[in-house]
Parts: structure tokens; sequence; C-alpha cells
């Protein structure tokens, strides 16, 4: 068996001390000559030694690590963030680690677990509404910044988007196309507190106008049959309604759904989303969609843990980010008079 390099290897071969080959894999070349630095760059290659992470946190308290937990990997929104925290973590010589939880509270813990044992510097997470309990109960002397769906605003670090107010706006903008009826296609509003925002936006603008709405709840497993046997009461044409798929990764399903009936639409049938830019401005009809600002809030969650991490007392503490409507063909209902004879 190939006998384990050790940093102690790389000082003797190198003839320094270990503190100043440690200083060399930290990166804190000006506490050294050049000579000094050639020699150690020369062991290392000789060895083909690999610093473990863990252990140079041990000397310098910091491996320039961060955690970063997301409910789901596979989507646009959650694609968006990851690239925003890469490009400030590679502007201040930090790396990433990325889990995938779920939206379940022991994914979260697992994910936990075992970046702390790697001994990330700090987290960045999208949180279900335990997880900060169960976050408490580990003890983690490391900062954490929320994003998306902080459970409290009153206290820690965290940066969202205006989701309340972005879809009570957009309910309102509906409504004034004329549209009579709404439904929304949502996943469990109580696992987030983002879904929550967006489920009482939503009913908060219909229950002050006094139109009927329903909500209809689906999981990773409802398909699109389910959704279209949930929705055909509202896809006869008779009255103008509008259907609003809360999460992105339910857009999807429920366009195939209401593509087939795409001749109703938008004056009898309207959609609405959020996010999946990639292609809804390219399907028939292009789809309305609310759209959140991912990159840039990544882009501040990865801002603010780094300032933490370091204490350089330079960024806010909280963001929130203005989200925009992104108004296409399935919402632009025409309500002049010669139009809605049949309404």
């Amino acid at each position: 068996m190939k006998q384990k390099i050790t940093i102690n290897d790389i000082a003797r071969l190198a003839g320094v001390s270990k503190a100043t080959v440690s200083f060399y894999l930290n990166g804190k070349y000006e506490r050294m000559s050049e000579a000094t630095r050639q020699r150690i760059e020369a062991a290392i290659r000789k060895t083909d030694y690999r610093p473990s992470m863990v252990a140079r946190s041990l000397n310098f308290k910091q491996t320039h690590l961060i955690g970063v937990i997301i409910g789901d990997i596979t989507n646009s929104f959650a694609a968006q963030i990851v690239k925003g925290v890469d490009e400030v973590c590679r502007s201040h010589d930090y790396q990433m680690i990325v889990g995938d939880s779920g939206y379940e509270l022991k994914n979260e813990h697992k994910c936990v677990t075992s970046m702390a044992a790697m001994g990330v510097d700090g987290f960045i997470v999208q949180p279900t509404v335990h997880f900060e309990t169960m976050w408490n109960e580990q003890h983690l002397e490391k900062p954490i910044v929320y994003f998306d769906s902080p459970n409290s605003l009153d206290k820690g670090l965290w940066v969202k988007t205006n989701n309340y107010e972005a879809v009570l706006e957009a309910t309102d903008m509906l409504v004034s196309r004329g549209y009579q009826r709404f439904v929304m296609v949502t996943a469990d509003p109580y696992v987030l507190h983002t879904r929550l925002e967006r489920n009482r936006g939503f009913t908060d603008c219909l229950d002050e106008r006094g139109i009927p709405y329903e909500v209809i709840v689906a999981d990773a497993g409802t398909t699109a049959d389910m959704i279209e046997e949930k929705l055909k009461p509202y896809l006869n044409g008779e009255q103008p309604t509008c259907v609003f798929a809360c999460n992105n990764w339910l857009l999807d399903k429920t366009y195939l759904v209401l593509r087939k009936y795409s001749s109703l639409m938008p004056q009898y049938l309207g959609l609405i989303g959020f996010d999946s830019l990639e292609w809804t401005e390219l399907a028939v009809p292009s789809i309305t969609t609310i759209v959140q600002p991912a990159y840039e809030e990544g882009k501040c969650a990865a801002r603010v843990l780094i300032d933490a991490i370091e204490g350089t007392g330079k960024e806010a503490p909280n963001h929130i980010l203005m989200c925009r409507i992104n108004e296409m063909t399935s919402t632009k209902r025409n309500v002049s008079p010669m139009n809605t004879e049949h309404d």
C-alpha cells in the first residue's frame, strides 16, 4: 500500500517548517520568499500531495468551503441560484458543496451533518418549515444564510424575493383582464414558507374582490392526467378562467394539460406560472410567468455568507429582491366589448 503523504513530509522535503507549508497551502505567500515557495511547489509535485480540507481547517479555522442545500436541484430556479453562488464564491476563492434535500427534513439533516464533517465555513440553505429546529439542535457555530424560504424574518441572515406582493399584483392584473374564476395548482403550501406566501397573495386578492377560486394541491407523484381530471370542470369555455401553476415544476405538467385546450386561450382560459423562462416564451401559446431574480439571489446569499464568515461587516444581513411579471400570450385577454359578449 502506498504510504500517505502528510504535511510533515512536504515540510521535510522542502526544508521548511510545517507552519510555512500551511501558509503556502492557504495562499499566504507574503510570509515566504520566492525560493521557499518554489521548494514547496517542487515537493508537492514530486509527491503528488493532496492536502486535506479538514486538516487545513484545523490550522486556520477556515476551509474556504461553503455548503449549499437546495430543495430540488433539478429545476431552473435552483440552477440559477447555484450559478449565482458559484460566481461569488470563485471571486472570493471559495468553493461550494451542493446537496439536494428533496424538501425533506431527514435529508436536510444528512446534508448538514456531512457538510459540517467536511469542515465547511458556513451554509446557504433553502429550508423547510422545520429546518431551524433541527439546526438549533446541532449546536453548530457556523454562519448560515437562508434563501427563498426563511421561516423567520425577525432574525438571522436571509435573502428572499417578494413572493406575496408579486402574486398579489399578478392576480390583481389577471382580474383586470376579465378572468372570473381562478384555480391555483400548488405543491403543499405548508412545506415551504415561500409557498405559503404565494398561496396567501393569491387568496387574499381574490377574497378581497369576492371572486371564486379553488386550490389544488399536487406533489411529485401527481401526473398531468391527474391534474387534467381536477381541472376538467373549468375547461368548458363557459366562464373566463385562469389557472395559476404555483411552482415551476408544476407549470410543465399544467401546460401539457392546457395546451390541448389552446383554442380557448387566452380569452376563456388563462395560464400563469413561475420562472421557467427557458421554455415559456417559446411555447405556443407563450406563457405568462412571475420571474424571480434567482441568479441575483444566489449571488446575494453568497456575499452575505462570506461577509459573515470573514467578519467584514459590509453586507446587510437581510435582502428582499423584486420579482417581475413577464406577461405573454396565455393571459393577454382581449376585454373589449365586441370580444366579451359571451362572458
